[in-house]
């Protein structure tokens, strides 16, 4: 997994997404609370890992094979989120509404 820094991260994400439309495939976006560990809890006995002073936001990319990830710190989360909102405004045109199929009963009723 590629860690990128945040406007290289949306320049990647454009370039997954424009080739999973053409190849008519996925992209999975995924968020998660990052403290900023990179091993795991230790074992008992052992000292614990100190907690962070701040949390951080990770975001994880993937699309058949190719993953990219991002650390979003606390000050760059408006700028990053306009960023990722302008990204969804602009590749999501693919959407078509869903035609709800009602059923006998509740046509019978109403």
């Amino acid at each position: 997994m590629v860690l990128l820094d945040n406007s290289s991260f949306i320049l990647r994400l454009e370039k997954l997404a424009s080739a999973a439309k053409s190849e008519s495939s996925s992209v999975t976006v995924t968020l998660k609370r990052f403290n900023g560990h990179d091993r795991p809890v230790p074992r008992e006995g052992k000292p614990p890992l100190p907690k962070p002073e701040e949390y951080m936001c990770l975001m994880r990319v993937h699309s058949k094979s190719k993953k990219i990830s991002t650390v979003v710190r606390r000050e760059d989360v408006p700028k990053m989120v306009t960023m990722y909102s302008q990204f969804m405004r602009s590749n999501l045109d693919g959407l078509k509404r869903v035609k709800k199929v009602k059923s006998k009963a509740k046509a019978a009723k109403g």
